[in-house]
């Protein structure tokens, strides 16, 4: 968390400068994207809210994504359903920015064959519609969820400027 607090507090403290909202939609970060931008005094300017999207009971219960998963979007732990994730929850939230992650963790790899340390990121807002995959090659679970998120706290920080 400690790597992940200076990043999210510079994009906070943009957010804020911009009179800008975010919601988020993540998984195998179990939380610590929201975690980190909410550990800034003053977040309830900027953070709209949050969810951990681990399985597709809280696809469907929370974001109202169907399963199976809307055609072309084949399965989760992809560029576009990261996509479709940050879409989704900026809309619900009516934010002006979404952020959407998901991946295996580790220290095994996910049912649809990718390896631990697999994640996609996305991020979209106005005129920014972005989505990355991050493989660390790592089994460590900890470590991967660290690394997953400053890497999405790094890619709406790359949003923002």
């Amino acid at each position: 968390m400690q790597n992940l607090l200076p990043l999210a507090e510079k994009v906070g403290a943009r957010l804020k400068q911009r009179g800008e909202t975010i919601g988020i939609a993540e998984s195998s970060t179990g939380g610590l994207l929201s975690g980190a931008l909410l550990s800034i005094g003053g977040a309830s300017a900027y953070f709209r809210g949050g969810g951990v999207i681990y399985t597709a009971y809280a696809r469907k219960a929370f974001l109202e994504i169907p399963n199976p998963l809307p055609v072309p979007i084949e399965r989760a732990s992809t560029e576009p359903y990261a996509l479709l994730l940050a879409d989704t929850v900026r809309a619900r939230l009516d934010a002006t920015w979404g952020l959407g992650e998901t991946g295996a963790t580790g220290p095994t790899g996910n049912r649809y064959g990718d390896a631990a340390g697999h994640t996609c990121i996305a991020v979209t807002g106005p005129g920014f519609s972005k989505a990355i995959t991050l493989e660390t090659g790592s089994a460590d679970r900890v470590a991967n969820m660290r690394a997953f998120g400053l890497r999405a706290l790094e890619l709406l920080a790359e949003a923002l400027d």
